[in-house]
């Protein structure tokens, strides 16, 4: 999930949304990792795909995608938390 968010962080989009894809692939039940495609589809402008992960993340643990998204953690710079929330109303969301 780490490399995903850097990816993420780096602007490095499409790096992003494939080092998720893998993770998914073998933690499909996994909630927060959706988070991080869903932005940087978002970023890419890729709405329906953007959407789709968004309702994924949020279906699978809706408390824990607004602890970990609403709120900030205290590992994410304010920038960096301000760029996923971007992606993340990008997607759709409107927190």
């Amino acid at each position: 999930m780490h490399i995903a968010c850097g990816l993420y962080f780096s602007g490095e989009y499409e790096e992003a949304i494939e080092a998720a894809k893998r993770l998914i692939r073998s933690y499909p039940d996994f909630p927060m990792i959706y988070r991080w495609p869903a932005a940087a589809l978002g970023q890419l402008g890729r709405s329906p795909e953007a959407k789709e992960a968004l309702v994924k993340a949020i279906s699978l643990a809706p408390a824990a995608f607004d602890m970990y998204v609403r709120k900030r953690v205290p590992w994410f710079r304010p920038e960096d938390h301000a760029h996923l929330l971007e992606g993340l109303r990008k997607a759709g969301w409107a927190g």
